[in-house]
Protein backbone atom coordinates (compact mmCIF):
# COMPACT_ATOMS: atom_id res chain seq x y z
CA UNK A 1 0.00 0.00 0.00
CA UNK A 2 1.31 3.54 -0.88
CA UNK A 3 1.59 5.82 1.56
CA UNK A 4 0.00 9.56 0.40
CA UNK A 5 0.25 13.24 2.13
CA UNK A 6 -2.24 15.49 2.90
CA UNK A 7 -3.19 18.77 4.67
CA UNK A 8 -5.43 19.64 7.43
CA UNK A 9 -7.40 23.06 6.44
CA UNK A 10 -8.21 23.41 10.24
CA UNK A 11 -5.25 22.87 11.68
CA UNK A 12 -2.44 23.61 9.14
CA UNK A 13 -0.89 20.46 9.65
CA UNK A 14 0.69 17.78 6.91
CA UNK A 15 -0.07 14.37 7.66
CA UNK A 16 0.42 10.73 6.06
CA UNK A 17 -1.42 7.95 6.15
CA UNK A 18 -0.94 3.99 4.51
CA UNK A 19 -4.03 3.65 2.11
CA UNK A 20 -5.18 1.21 -0.64
CA UNK A 21 -5.21 2.97 -3.55
CA UNK A 22 -8.77 2.97 -4.01
CA UNK A 23 -9.43 5.19 -1.11
CA UNK A 24 -6.55 7.67 -1.52
CA UNK A 25 -9.16 10.44 -2.46
CA UNK A 26 -11.86 9.22 -0.17
CA UNK A 27 -12.35 11.45 2.56
CA UNK A 28 -10.21 11.08 5.79
CA UNK A 29 -10.00 12.70 9.15
CA UNK A 30 -6.94 14.36 10.44
CA UNK A 31 -5.08 12.79 13.41
CA UNK A 32 -4.17 15.42 15.30
CA UNK A 33 -7.59 17.35 15.39
CA UNK A 34 -9.95 15.00 14.00
CA UNK A 35 -11.21 17.74 12.00
CA UNK A 36 -12.20 16.23 8.38
CA UNK A 37 -11.27 19.07 6.13
CA UNK A 38 -8.26 17.46 4.75
CA UNK A 39 -7.14 17.25 1.00
CA UNK A 40 -4.41 15.35 -0.77
CA UNK A 41 -1.81 16.64 -1.06
CA UNK A 42 0.75 16.38 -4.93
CA UNK A 43 3.41 14.24 -3.91
CA UNK A 44 6.71 14.32 -6.13
CA UNK A 45 8.07 10.57 -6.24
CA UNK A 46 12.97 10.77 -6.65
CA UNK A 47 14.65 7.90 -7.30
CA UNK A 48 18.02 7.99 -7.97
CA UNK A 49 20.31 5.33 -9.43
CA UNK A 50 23.42 6.19 -8.76
CA UNK A 51 24.29 7.03 -12.99
CA UNK A 52 24.74 3.34 -13.98
CA UNK A 53 22.50 1.87 -16.34
CA UNK A 54 23.65 -1.78 -17.64
CA UNK A 55 21.71 -2.98 -20.34
CA UNK A 56 23.63 -6.26 -21.33
CA UNK A 57 26.91 -8.03 -20.29
CA UNK A 58 28.33 -6.68 -24.74
CA UNK A 59 27.49 -2.92 -24.03
CA UNK A 60 30.87 -0.46 -24.70
CA UNK A 61 31.43 2.33 -22.72
CA UNK A 62 30.81 5.62 -24.17
CA UNK A 63 34.18 6.87 -23.56
CA UNK A 64 36.22 3.96 -24.91
CA UNK A 65 35.63 0.87 -27.15
CA UNK A 66 36.33 -1.26 -24.50
CA UNK A 67 33.71 -3.29 -22.46
CA UNK A 68 35.27 -2.11 -19.62
CA UNK A 69 37.15 0.91 -18.03
CA UNK A 70 38.49 2.28 -14.99
CA UNK A 71 36.78 5.61 -16.26
CA UNK A 72 33.05 4.65 -16.30
CA UNK A 73 33.59 1.95 -13.43
CA UNK A 74 32.43 -0.96 -15.38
Amino acid sequence: MPIYEYLCVDCREDFESLRPMKDADQPIDCPICNGGNTSRKVTVFYAQSGGRVLEGSNVSCSSCSAQSCSSCGR
